[in-house]
């Protein structure tokens, strides 16, 4: 098979980067080792720690440091979207590990066991100007949508570290949408994908506590400490309250 690998079913193609002219982030004839397929199969915890301080990479331009992930387990797990059991929504979770379930989870464990990780924020490293200008684009797609044609409010400049600081805002920073729903995210070919910590980058210190915004589902499922963080990263999601401060 040729071209980024998709589960069965997600038949759109990844929409090109509104900055597609320019160079790749992988160079012709480089070797760049994928995200471990093995490290997401296994445990969903264990998984969700691996992929502290591995990178989010959006070709042509962006690459981010993972620094917080929440762990969604199982049909019990009421706060996940499993918990319904399959629906045309929910498929991909259901699917092989690894794979990209928008808005932004990586598929854990052996297919038919269905878990997913939620990157909730990114540290950005490369592409600054670009994730400034794919939020610009969301936010203006979203005055479209409401068909808000007034003045546009003066907004404050986000720092460089905030401007992927919360699943929303991974999203909008990386230009992810539902055509990215099914992507091979080990595949160092995708256009969005996975890369492992640098081997010479120490493993963060790691900070749990509950997920965030899950207060629907009942005990224990809402107080479960699987939100996952890296301590003092200052592109955690929420006040200082909820970065491990």
């Amino acid at each position: 098979m040729t071209g980024t690998a998709r589960v069965a079913g997600a038949a759109r193609a990844a929409p090109a980067s509104p900055s597609s002219a320019a160079p790749s982030l992988v160079a012709a004839g480089d070797v760049v080792p994928g995200f471990p397929r093995s490290l997401l199969a296994g445990p969903t915890l264990d998984a969700a720690r691996s992929l502290l301080g591995a990178r989010l990479i959006r070709e042509p331009d962006r690459v981010g440091r993972i620094v917080e992930v929440e762990a969604y387990v199982g049909i019990d797990d009421r706060a996940s979207h499993a918990r319904m059991g399959p629906t045309p929504r929910n498929r991909v979770m259901f699917g092989p590990p690894g794979i990209a379930y928008v808005y932004l989870n990586v598929v854990t464990e052996p297919a038919l066991q269905p878990a997913a990780i939620l990157i909730r924020a990114i540290e950005p490293e490369r592409g600054i100007e670009a994730m400034r200008a794919a939020r610009a684009r969301s936010r203006q797609r979203g005055r479209d949508a409401s068909g808000d044609a007034g003045p546009v409010a003066m907004r404050r400049v986000s720092p460089d570290a905030r401007l992927a600081a919360g699943p929303g805002l991974v999203c909008a920073a990386f230009d992810i949408d539902r055509a990215f729903d099914g992507l091979d995210l080990c595949d160092s070919r995708s256009p969005l994908r996975l890369e492992p910590r640098p081997d010479v980058e120490p493993a963060p210190e790691i900070v749990a506590t509950p997920r965030i915004g899950v207060g629907y589902a009942p005990e224990p499922w809402a107080s479960m400490p699987w939100r996952l963080l890296v301590a003092g990263s200052p592109s955690v999601s929420g006040g200082r309250s909820r970065r491990g401060a």
